[in-house]
């Protein structure tokens, strides 16, 4: 699952040429509805195929997760955080996240 937090890269601040190149070219989202169309086209423009869910505009899990820059989580059947990754995307580090996910699918 993704969620989507405060746009990284919108076009009245910072802009980037992937998201030039990738046609997800937004200002800053003003309301809930905008931050949910922005969302919602960026999830169909990358063809994320997997669940994405929306941050509140108050970023509470963006602050309580420190979402920013990207990270992986694995949470476990517990809801206990398994993993967390470095700030990707230099971070990301796939062996560890799979290390991680066969110690929780194991129960450990």
């Amino acid at each position: 699952m993704v969620v989507y937090i405060t746009e990284a890269h919108p076009s009245d601040l910072w802009q980037t040429e992937s998201n030039v190149r990738d046609k997800v070219v937004f200002a800053s989202p003003k309301t809930e509805e905008e931050r949910a169309f922005v969302a919602g086209t960026c999830v169909r423009k990358l063809e994320i195929e997997f669940p994405a869910v929306l941050d509140e505009f108050g970023n509470s899990t963006e602050r309580a997760y420190t979402g920013w820059p990207d990270r992986l989580y694995l949470i476990d059947s517990h809801g206990r955080v398994a993993y967390k990754s470095k700030p990707g995307p230099f971070g990301f580090k796939p062996e560890q996240l799979e290390i991680a996910l066969s110690l929780a699918l194991r129960g450990k």
